[in-house]
């Protein structure tokens, strides 16, 4: 927990000072950041919390969470057809994204893998913010397109209401991670909007040309969002995995090929392969473009049982399709005149960038056996998610890039990080000795 009042020159609520001068913040998570709740679709039965939690997670998850993607609506629907996935929109909307497993034990035991953006907003409130008049979240379905109806909408109604509770003051945007995607789809598709009720983007580690180890990886063996030993209680890698097979925005998150990549991030598979009745292994390569054959053979088979019935999940076409268009917004996307834009990205972690399976003593002989194998990571400087290259590569004229040393969700309570955007709201006085000014900085060889 960050505490202290020297933040904003003292408290600026006890020392009398009119907060009302304050633009307003509304702030966007990003993949995993938000809760999820399952609400039943009929009259009776409870809305039940199933992201995040700790107790049953796995159970519920596979129960109430796994989903297929509808091509002909673009949307990914719960396999529950008694019940529909939603954003709590409590405590105007930040809740969603603030501690995601707010229950006693994890508020006790201060588990801060699940403590999202509780921090930063403590800072916020310490420095005069208010909840519902200068303070605002917006947590959505992080399974859909970065690009659906459903999430723009909701962004363009948290700006209004954010901009409207103020008095009619521009609203400053703070993003985390995938965050960042979906506020760049929403200037593409509702520049006019954007134009109209942002004065400020803020955005912190966002990948912006992809995170290819990573995403690559859970496209192929799945994800675990918790290390450690509160790993045995959370969602499985392979549960995640059936997941994420089926969600747009993953796919939305593959490494652009247009990108001119300092060095191309591949995919590498040490494969049996037989020849004159011999036996060998050999190293094949996978470029952006060419991963696509693989990930069809790794995923042929994939499949589940739910309800007593199997379900094939293999590599989803039609959701490449969706999301290489979803890339080509991406790519010409234009900030518009008058926004000031800024962007944190963490650095001096090794991040995977390049993913190899099998070896050349143990090849993988049939390439499902991929989806059932650790990788080994070639790693590049990041914030063990979002390799730094891709993070600030925005695209956008930025008034400030900042690489600050720090881990993909820990950059949300850093106080480097917090320090930064004090200074970019406003909120304190500049100092030469605490916070660079220059164009482009890495703070982590300043």
């Amino acid at each position: 927990m960050v505490g202290g009042n020297w933040w904003c020159f003292g408290d600026r609520r006890s020392s009398g000072e009119d907060v009302s001068d304050l633009d307003p913040i509304l702030l966007v998570s990003g993949v995993g950041g938000s809760i999820l709740n399952s609400k039943p679709k009929g009259w009776f039965g409870l809305t039940t919390r199933v992201w995040v939690r700790i107790l049953l997670a796995d159970m519920e998850f596979r129960k109430r969470v796994w989903s297929l993607y509808n091509p002909d609506t673009g949307y990914t629907e719960e396999l529950d057809d008694s019940s529909d996935i939603v954003v709590p929109q409590d405590d105007y909307g930040l809740y969603a994204i603030d501690i995601l497993d707010p229950s006693f034990w994890i508020k006790l035991l201060q588990v801060t893998d699940v403590y999202h953006f509780h921090d930063m907003i403590d800072m916020l409130i310490k420095c005069g913010y208010k909840k519902g008049t200068t303070l605002f979240g917006y947590g959505y379905d992080f399974r859909q397109s970065n690009r659906i109806e459903q999430a723009m909408d909701g962004l363009k109604e948290k700006l209004e209401a954010a901009y409207k509770a103020s008095g009619g003051k521009k609203v400053n945007l703070i993003s985390h991670s995938m965050g960042g995607l979906l506020v760049s789809c929403f200037i593409s598709l509702h520049s006019d909007a954007f134009s109209k009720y942002v004065k400020k983007w803020i955005t912190i580690a966002t990948p912006f040309q992809g995170a290819p180890g990573y995403v690559n990886d859970s496209l192929l063996t799945g994800l675990q969002f918790v290390e450690g030993l509160e790993s045995y209680f959370f969602v499985s890698r392979w549960s995640m995995h059936q997941l994420l097979v089926e969600c747009p925005s993953i796919y939305e998150m593959l490494p652009n090929p247009e990108f001119q990549w300092r060095k191309q991030p591949e995919i590498f598979v040490w494969r049996n392969r037989s020849e004159n009745g011999q036996d060998s292994a050999k190293l094949e390569t996978y470029d952006p473009s060419g991963c696509v054959g693989l990930f069809e053979e790794a995923l042929k088979g994939n499949e589940i049982e739910y309800n007593k019935k199997t379900i094939p999940l293999p590599f989803n076409s039609s959701i490449y399709k969706w999301a290489a268009t979803t890339r080509k917004m991406l790519n010409s996307v234009q900030l518009p005149e008058g926004i000031d834009f800024y962007n944190i990205y963490g650095t001096s972690l090794d991040t995977p960038f390049d993913v190899c399976y099998g070896s050349e003593t143990d090849p993988i002989i049939d390439p499902s056996e991929i989806c059932h194998t650790l990788p080994e990571y070639s790693c590049v400087d990041g914030d063990a998610t979002v390799p730094a290259e891709s993070a600030r590569a925005d695209g956008f004229p930025a008034i400030e890039r900042v690489g600050i040393p720090g881990a993909h969700r820990a950059l949300l309570r850093d106080e480097t990080v917090f320090e930064y955007i004090r200074k970019w709201l406003g909120l304190e006085e500049q100092s030469s000795t605490r916070v660079k000014t220059s164009k482009v900085i890495d703070v982590g060889l300043a």
